[in-house]
Protein backbone atom coordinates (compact mmCIF):
# COMPACT_ATOMS: atom_id res chain seq x y z
CA UNK A 1 0.00 0.00 0.00
CA UNK A 2 1.27 3.33 -0.78
CA UNK A 3 1.66 6.50 1.45
CA UNK A 4 -1.12 8.21 0.01
CA UNK A 5 -3.86 5.29 0.50
CA UNK A 6 -2.37 5.57 4.05
CA UNK A 7 -3.04 8.57 4.19
CA UNK A 8 -6.57 8.28 2.77
CA UNK A 9 -7.49 5.65 5.05
CA UNK A 10 -6.27 7.65 8.00
CA UNK A 11 -7.98 10.84 6.54
CA UNK A 12 -11.54 8.84 6.37
CA UNK A 13 -11.54 6.09 9.42
CA UNK A 14 -8.39 6.98 11.59
CA UNK A 15 -7.43 3.68 11.22
CA UNK A 16 -6.06 0.80 8.52
CA UNK A 17 -5.06 -2.91 8.36
CA UNK A 18 -1.76 -3.09 5.61
CA UNK A 19 -1.72 -6.89 5.61
CA UNK A 20 1.70 -7.04 3.63
CA UNK A 21 3.37 -3.51 4.97
CA UNK A 22 6.63 -5.60 5.28
CA UNK A 23 7.57 -8.76 2.82
CA UNK A 24 7.44 -11.98 4.88
CA UNK A 25 11.44 -12.47 4.03
CA UNK A 26 11.72 -8.68 5.94
CA UNK A 27 9.08 -9.71 9.18
CA UNK A 28 10.61 -13.25 9.40
CA UNK A 29 14.43 -11.63 9.93
CA UNK A 30 13.08 -9.47 12.57
CA UNK A 31 10.87 -12.55 14.00
CA UNK A 32 14.34 -14.34 14.06
CA UNK A 33 16.08 -11.45 15.48
CA UNK A 34 13.63 -11.41 18.78
CA UNK A 35 13.70 -14.88 19.38
CA UNK A 36 17.59 -14.49 19.71
CA UNK A 37 17.40 -11.83 22.00
CA UNK A 38 18.70 -12.96 25.88
CA UNK A 39 16.14 -12.57 28.86
CA UNK A 40 18.16 -9.98 30.15
CA UNK A 41 17.55 -7.63 27.04
CA UNK A 42 13.33 -7.77 27.65
CA UNK A 43 11.63 -5.86 30.49
CA UNK A 44 8.28 -6.10 31.71
CA UNK A 45 6.15 -3.91 29.97
CA UNK A 46 4.22 -1.40 32.50
CA UNK A 47 1.34 0.67 32.57
CA UNK A 48 1.30 4.65 32.54
CA UNK A 49 3.42 7.15 31.84
CA UNK A 50 6.97 8.90 32.96
CA UNK A 51 7.13 9.22 36.58
CA UNK A 52 3.92 7.11 37.20
CA UNK A 53 4.38 3.93 35.31
CA UNK A 54 3.97 0.86 37.09
CA UNK A 55 4.20 -3.04 36.86
CA UNK A 56 0.72 -4.38 36.80
CA UNK A 57 0.24 -7.92 35.09
CA UNK A 58 -3.34 -8.19 35.92
CA UNK A 59 -3.76 -5.90 32.96
CA UNK A 60 -0.84 -6.49 30.70
CA UNK A 61 1.51 -9.33 30.45
CA UNK A 62 4.12 -8.65 27.59
CA UNK A 63 7.39 -8.12 27.57
CA UNK A 64 9.32 -5.45 25.41
CA UNK A 65 12.75 -4.26 24.13
CA UNK A 66 12.83 -0.81 22.74
CA UNK A 67 14.39 -0.43 19.47
CA UNK A 68 17.52 1.91 18.77
CA UNK A 69 19.71 2.79 15.64
CA UNK A 70 22.64 0.55 17.14
CA UNK A 71 21.59 -3.01 15.49
CA UNK A 72 20.87 -3.12 11.58
CA UNK A 73 17.86 -5.04 12.18
CA UNK A 74 16.44 -2.44 14.48
CA UNK A 75 17.79 0.72 12.09
CA UNK A 76 16.51 -0.38 8.88
CA UNK A 77 12.87 -0.96 10.68
CA UNK A 78 13.47 2.56 12.49
CA UNK A 79 14.28 4.15 8.88
CA UNK A 80 11.44 2.70 7.03
CA UNK A 81 9.02 4.13 9.81
CA UNK A 82 10.88 7.82 9.07
CA UNK A 83 10.13 7.14 5.67
CA UNK A 84 6.23 6.71 6.79
CA UNK A 85 6.93 9.46 8.92
CA UNK A 86 7.55 11.66 6.25
CA UNK A 87 5.31 10.72 4.07
CA UNK A 88 2.53 11.22 6.07
CA UNK A 89 3.96 14.54 7.19
CA UNK A 90 3.53 15.57 3.70
CA UNK A 91 0.27 14.35 2.83
CA UNK A 92 -1.64 15.19 6.41
CA UNK A 93 0.27 17.56 7.83
CA UNK A 94 0.33 16.01 10.97
CA UNK A 95 3.51 17.63 12.39
CA UNK A 96 4.73 14.12 13.53
CA UNK A 97 8.68 14.73 14.90
CA UNK A 98 9.78 11.52 15.91
CA UNK A 99 9.09 7.78 16.22
CA UNK A 100 10.10 5.29 19.12
CA UNK A 101 8.96 1.29 19.00
CA UNK A 102 9.26 -1.62 20.89
CA UNK A 103 9.23 -5.62 20.25
CA UNK A 104 6.75 -6.84 22.20
CA UNK A 105 6.81 -10.58 23.35
CA UNK A 106 3.68 -12.14 24.64
CA UNK A 107 4.15 -15.40 25.78
CA UNK A 108 1.21 -18.27 25.89
CA UNK A 109 -1.58 -17.06 28.12
CA UNK A 110 -0.44 -13.40 28.11
CA UNK A 111 -2.84 -10.33 26.91
CA UNK A 112 -3.40 -6.48 27.11
CA UNK A 113 -7.06 -5.61 28.24
CA UNK A 114 -8.59 -2.22 27.09
CA UNK A 115 -6.93 0.94 26.98
CA UNK A 116 -6.28 3.96 24.84
CA UNK A 117 -2.39 4.76 24.09
CA UNK A 118 -2.77 8.63 24.53
CA UNK A 119 -5.28 10.90 26.20
CA UNK A 120 -6.13 13.96 24.34
CA UNK A 121 -4.25 16.81 25.71
CA UNK A 122 -1.72 14.64 27.63
CA UNK A 123 0.48 12.98 25.54
CA UNK A 124 2.22 13.80 22.30
CA UNK A 125 1.65 10.36 21.12
CA UNK A 126 -0.56 10.54 17.87
CA UNK A 127 -0.09 7.49 15.61
CA UNK A 128 0.00 4.31 16.81
CA UNK A 129 1.57 1.11 14.35
CA UNK A 130 1.44 -2.76 15.30
CA UNK A 131 3.86 -4.76 12.82
CA UNK A 132 2.82 -8.51 13.47
CA UNK A 133 5.68 -10.92 13.00
CA UNK A 134 4.20 -14.37 13.74
CA UNK A 135 4.52 -17.36 10.91
CA UNK A 136 1.95 -19.58 10.62
CA UNK A 137 -0.57 -17.51 12.82
CA UNK A 138 -4.29 -19.68 13.07
CA UNK A 139 -7.40 -18.01 14.82
CA UNK A 140 -7.42 -20.73 17.37
CA UNK A 141 -3.98 -19.57 18.16
CA UNK A 142 -6.23 -16.53 19.77
CA UNK A 143 -4.16 -13.41 20.49
CA UNK A 144 -6.37 -11.20 18.66
CA UNK A 145 -5.98 -7.30 18.27
CA UNK A 146 -9.42 -5.81 18.97
CA UNK A 147 -10.27 -2.30 18.09
CA UNK A 148 -13.46 -1.07 19.18
CA UNK A 149 -15.44 2.46 18.40
CA UNK A 150 -16.56 5.01 20.60
CA UNK A 151 -19.98 3.32 21.63
CA UNK A 152 -17.98 0.09 22.22
CA UNK A 153 -18.64 -1.72 19.16
CA UNK A 154 -15.94 -4.04 17.50
CA UNK A 155 -14.19 -2.41 14.85
CA UNK A 156 -12.00 -4.96 13.94
CA UNK A 157 -10.36 -8.74 15.51
CA UNK A 158 -7.52 -8.57 13.19
CA UNK A 159 -4.93 -11.76 13.56
CA UNK A 160 -1.45 -10.92 14.20
CA UNK A 161 -0.04 -12.69 11.15
CA UNK A 162 3.28 -11.95 9.59
CA UNK A 163 3.99 -8.82 7.80
CA UNK A 164 0.38 -6.94 8.84
CA UNK A 165 0.63 -3.84 10.19
CA UNK A 166 -2.03 -1.86 12.33
CA UNK A 167 -1.98 2.02 12.26
CA UNK A 168 -4.53 4.25 13.96
CA UNK A 169 -4.87 7.16 15.84
CA UNK A 170 -3.36 6.75 19.57
CA UNK A 171 -6.12 8.90 21.31
CA UNK A 172 -9.48 7.68 19.09
CA UNK A 173 -9.39 4.01 19.38
CA UNK A 174 -10.10 1.96 22.73
CA UNK A 175 -8.01 -1.56 21.76
CA UNK A 176 -7.26 -4.92 23.33
CA UNK A 177 -4.65 -7.77 23.17
CA UNK A 178 -6.47 -11.29 23.59
CA UNK A 179 -4.99 -14.08 25.01
CA UNK A 180 -3.05 -16.08 22.59
CA UNK A 181 -2.17 -19.66 22.94
CA UNK A 182 1.45 -19.61 21.11
CA UNK A 183 4.05 -17.30 21.90
CA UNK A 184 3.29 -13.87 19.71
CA UNK A 185 5.64 -11.41 18.76
CA UNK A 186 4.92 -7.72 17.26
CA UNK A 187 6.37 -4.40 17.41
CA UNK A 188 5.08 -2.05 18.66
CA UNK A 189 5.31 1.86 18.14
CA UNK A 190 4.09 5.65 18.20
CA UNK A 191 4.70 8.48 16.11
CA UNK A 192 5.04 11.84 18.53
CA UNK A 193 4.64 15.42 18.26
CA UNK A 194 7.53 17.33 19.13
CA UNK A 195 6.27 18.77 22.93
CA UNK A 196 9.98 19.30 24.00
CA UNK A 197 11.84 21.79 26.41
CA UNK A 198 15.43 21.84 26.01
CA UNK A 199 15.61 19.38 23.26
CA UNK A 200 14.11 16.72 25.69
CA UNK A 201 10.99 14.95 24.63
CA UNK A 202 8.24 15.44 26.75
CA UNK A 203 6.54 13.00 28.24
CA UNK A 204 9.42 10.35 28.40
CA UNK A 205 8.79 6.84 27.71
Amino acid sequence: MNIVSIADSLAERGYLIVPQFLSSAEALNLYQYAQTLHDSQWQLAAVGRGGQQTINTNVRGDRIHWLSSQHDLEHAYLSKMSDLREGLNRELFMGLFDYEAHLAHYQPGAYYKKHLDAFKGRSNRILTTVLYLNPEWQRSDGGELVIYAERGEVLEEILPTLGTMVIFLSDRFVHEVKVGRRDRYSVSGWFRLNASISGVIDPPR
